[in-house]
């Protein structure tokens, strides 16, 4: 283990020192997460009062992380805790199906059009593992293809150019197949045939490469950590088009991409995929995933006549706690909670690019509904590539954080930022006037991006 101090930043107090140094001694890094946020150490928290955190120290932060999208009604929401709560007296966990995994089914195949079963799983990279093997199973080809810099959860294939860089990626026009970590298998970087996000030219030209073993493709209607970029109508068009004349199937992992819209991102951008997969705000906090779809594709889990062309199951697969978690919290989620959500995202978007006009700043923002990204590029970036930060861009992103920490906001490092029900302008007003002052205050800082 690698000696870390904790010597940390100033916003992060005695008590997470004091945890960090404990953790240490029983974690290889002193967490469990490598998403977990540290500089150098991270920030113990203690509990979530509805949009806001407290952390072990006793200090309060605007959270803009939300468990990585999930808590989309904020900490301890209340019908959550009531639901919860009654099923824990009821059980945690059966070996046969319950009433809740039905409520929960039904709800989510009668908004998402295209969603005409489902399926339950545990996390997100769970749900994309068995769309994957599913469509494998539909087609009997074996490889994928997928957006350079998507995240996709934790399955080989998926990892494969999740973190390539500009030392490796390869040429804009053949964009390598990078290994995500030390001994990945050679097989699999074989089976990946990366894309870049909204180059129609390149996707009509790998797909037909590489069709005679394309399972599918595998789509972030708006990856987050591609840049959170939109795509565009063309590049919707086009992967309908190309995958309809292969034969390839589309996955849409919407598992954080869904709370764009009542309806998911797929139906906002116009996109009817074969598969979906879905996490995240469909567990109310609690661990869940789910694959979905039409019915001639989910039918290779078909149990009922004897051995499926896919078996699928798992010993917490739509546990009786995170179903009803998940259903309360989603039928919570109507219309409304989304119109409000699409407001203040629309306006906090609007503010902080007005600070970047007022300051003359080399940032923009990118982002949708309840999401928002900021970078520190001049142009809004059109894919992974753009969306890269150089070194000196990193560091800026870096000392944004940090400020916003000192403000007692927590903003993600480099990656999505949401905003949940419970907040108000109020909040979004404060996360816009701490980025205002930080352009003004840190116009020393924001040259170096120009060097």
């Amino acid at each position: 283990m690698t000696a870390i101090t904790t010597e940390g930043h100033n916003s992060v107090g005695s008590a997470s020192r004091e945890a960090f140094k404990r953790a240490q001694n029983v974690f290889i890094d002193g967490t469990t997460r490598v998403t977990i946020e540290r500089d150098p150490i991270p920030r113990y928290m203690d509990k979530g009062e509805g949009a806001y955190l407290v952390d072990v120290d006793g200090r309060r932060f605007l959270d803009l992380n939300g468990n990585f999208t999930t808590l989309i009604h904020g900490h301890r929401f209340q019908p959550v805790i009531e639901a919860v709560t009654r099923q824990l007296q009821s059980g945690t966990c059966f070996a046969n199906p319950t009433l809740a995994e039905i409520d929960l089914a039904e709800l989510i195949c009668d908004r998402v059009p295209g969603a005409e079963t489902i399926r339950f799983v545990n996390t997100g990279s769970e749900a994309v593992m068995f769309a994957i093997k599913a469509a494998r199973a539909f087609t009997a080809r074996s490889a994928i293809a997928k957006i350079e810099g998507a995240y996709h959860g934790a399955y080989d294939w998926v990892e494969v150019s999740q973190a390539s860089t500009p030392g490796n990626w390869g040429p804009e026009d053949a964009p390598a197949a990078v290994s995500y970590y030390r001994g990945m298998p050679a097989s699999v970087l074989s089976e990946v045939v990366p894309l870049r996000f909204n180059d129609v030219a390149l996707l009509e030209k790998q797909i037909a490469s590489h069709a005679e073993n394309l399972a599918a493709i595998v789509l972030d209607p708006m990856p987050s950590r591609a840049g959170l970029i939109a795509p565009t109508p063309d590049f919707v068009s086009a992967i309908q088009r190309v995958a309809k004349k292969h034969g390839v199937l589309i996955i849409a992992d919407e598992v954080l991409s869904f709370r764009q819209d009542y309806e998911g991102a797929s139906a906002r951008y116009g996109l009817v995929p074969d598969l979906f997969t879905f996490g995240k705000i469909i567990g109310g906090g609690l661990p869940v995933g789910a694959i979905a779809g039409n019915r001639e594709v989910m039918g290779v889990f078909d149990a009922s006549g004897g051995r499926p062309l896919l078996p699928q199951g798992g010993t917490f697969s739509a546990n009786p706690l995170s179903m009803v978690a998940g259903l309360a919290s989603m039928t919570a989620l109507d219309r409304d909670a989304f119109a409000h959500l699409e407001q203040l995202g629309d306006r906090l978007r609007g503010q902080l690019t007005a600070a970047i006009a007022r300051n003359r700043a080399p940032f923009s923002i990118s982002g949708a509904a309840s999401l928002f990204r900021i970078h520190p590029k001049a142009v809004l970036p059109r894919d992974f590539r753009e969306a890269t930060p150089t070194t000196a861009q990193a560091h800026v992103m870096k000392e944004l954080s940090r400020a916003f920490a000192e403000c007692e906001i927590i903003l993600p490092d480099g990656a999505a930022a949401c905003l949940s029900t419970p907040m108000t302008t109020e909040d979004t007003d404060r996360v816009a006037s701490v980025f205002d002052d930080f352009l003004a205050s840190r116009s020393d800082l924001i040259e170096s991006l120009a060097a």
